[in-house]
């Protein structure tokens, strides 16, 4: 008879369900650590920063940036498909996976989440500053005007952006928020804080932890799981509209859709490796978020990583297979043009430095990896701004080809500012609410955790009449377990 092999543990510490809740509510109840002080501070800083350059922006206009007569986007474009990508991980960490069943999931699903959140409010700050006359953005609604019958161009994609991201981070918002209810009551009946619990009592809902709060409680998460896989495909296959449903050499391909949704998905667990393997350290986490979930990650980001080095040679291929001269230019001209270097830091990035995730000592040494996803974001960020800018600088026309493309300082400080942005809030929620899902943790220790797994029998010791029970298809084959807590009675 086959034995199916032990899988990897998820829970480590030998932990018991009490100490589980502790030591997921310990940075909510204690004072804010010397790490999380600096790190906060540092973060609102530069998010301060940033919303100077931002007011200048709204002060002068977007003449601030270092757009020039050829090329009208730059910065602003190239930072709003970054942070959509991002945002993706958290979908495909709470959605996907839970459809699948994946217990991996349990230990970055909440972080995750919460990174899509503040990643899709980054994203959707760009649009607005793109406007130039941001107090102006209710023109975009699809509601006639006091100016008469003036309504938005349905055939533009950006129009789309404006739907699909809107309903992302609803759908979004509803999934982490229901996720959150369980645990907001377990912290509601641990706080001492009178202020605190009435928010925490208002934050759950009235949940009390009976069989029809969780009958309810996992039809809406399978729900709000198969509306929101959908969205994992939808939102960045209409960013990749943007671009490919013009006609400028280098954007006009159907590879842009798959192609984008892969590099999203790349790019957002890029930044989950990164904020995890940082949170499991300064939170004392690594008995919930452990080796095997930091693996599990890697092999993600390779098989992404791969998707888009192969969208990267389709694109040179379908440039020489189509026989336009324009389209070997463009792609000629992101390689070895003025702009090379931004091209072979993508690649390096994104197709060469993934490939150390083979190698299980790499995967497994936590700072490597957060070296190498590190590099996976620098990679992503060049991905659109080699897509954006080296496909505007040389137009048809030679005579209006600029020099090369200046970023200002304002470019600059709007783009460290948003970072900035991003931590605040996530250090901010690190603070407030449970990094990781309690109830989700709690409900995988029995398969997952060594606290149960010691008390599993081998066959060899198991009394011959109840091998003769288990084959007769009462129980399990190959192992027996007593499925008893340390803290109960053994029957």
């Amino acid at each position: 008879m086959y034995d199916s092999p032990i899988r990897e543990l998820l829970i480590t510490g030998k932990k018991t369900y009490a100490q589980v809740t502790e030591d997921i509510c310990r940075p909510i109840h204690a004072k804010p650590s010397k790490g999380w002080l600096f790190g906060f501070g540092l973060s609102a800083l530069v998010m301060t920063m940033g919303l100077y350059f931002i007011m200048r922006t709204f002060l002068f206009g977007i003449g601030e940036w270092g757009l020039n007569k050829t090329i009208g986007w730059a910065f602003d474009i190239t930072n709003f498909v970054f942070w959509v990508g991002i945002g993706h991980a958290g979908t495909l960490i709470s959605a996907i996976l839970l459809l699948f069943r994946q217990k991996w999931r349990t230990g970055v699903n909440r972080a995750a989440e919460a990174m899509t959140i503040f990643a899709v409010i980054c994203a959707g700050t760009f649009p607005l500053l793109h406007m130039g006359r941001p107090w102006l953005a209710y023109w975009i609604l699809p509601l006639p005007n006091y100016h008469g019958p003036l309504w938005i161009n349905f055939n533009s994609p950006l129009a789309w952006d404006v739907f699909a991201i809107s309903t992302y981070l609803t759908v979004s918002l509803v999934f982490w928020y229901t996720g959150l209810i369980p645990d907001f009551a377990t912290v509601r009946d641990r706080i001492q804080n009178k202020i605190g619990k009435k928010v925490y009592t208002a934050l759950s809902f009235g949940w009390v932890g009976s069989a029809k709060n969780w009958q309810r409680f996992e039809a809406v998460s399978l729900i709000l799981a198969g509306l929101s896989t959908p969205l994992v495909l939808s939102v960045h296959t209409i960013v990749s509209f943007d671009f490919a449903t013009s006609v400028i050499p280098g954007w006009h391909t159907t590879i842009f859709p798959p192609y984008f949704v892969a590099g999203a998905i790349f790019s957002g667990f890029g930044m989950v490796l990164t904020l995890m393997v940082v949170v499991r350290k300064v939170l004392n986490l690594q008995d919930y978020i452990t080796v095997g979930h930091v693996e599990a990650m890697c092999k993600v980001v390779v098989a992404t990583g791969m998707m888009v080095g192969l969208a990267y040679a389709t694109e040179f291929f379908i440039a020489w297979y189509s026989g336009s001269m324009y389209e070997r230019y463009a792609f000629l001209n992101r390689a070895f043009g003025p702009m090379w270097w931004s091209y072979w830091i993508m690649v390096s990035c994104n197709v060469i430095s993934p490939q150390l995730f083979w190698f299980r000592k790499i995967r497994t040494n936590m700072t490597l990896v957060f070296i190498i996803s590190i590099f996976v974001n620098i990679g992503m960020w060049f991905e659109r701004f080699v897509i954006i800018v080296t496909s505007l600088h040389r137009d048809y026309l030679p005579s209006s080809w600029m020099p090369t493309y200046y970023p200002t300082i304002t470019d600059y400080g709007i783009l460290v500012g948003m970072f900035g942005v991003f931590f605040t809030l996530f250090f901010l929620f690190c603070k407030t609410f449970p990094v990781i899902a309690i109830a989700e943790v709690k409900s995988i220790m029995r398969t997952s955790s060594d606290t149960f797994r010691d008390d599993f029998v081998p066959e060899e010791q198991i009394p011959e009449k109840v091998q003769e029970t288990v084959a007769l298809g009462v129980g399990a084959p190959g192992l027996v377990a007593a499925h008893k807590s340390p803290d109960e009675p053994q029957a």
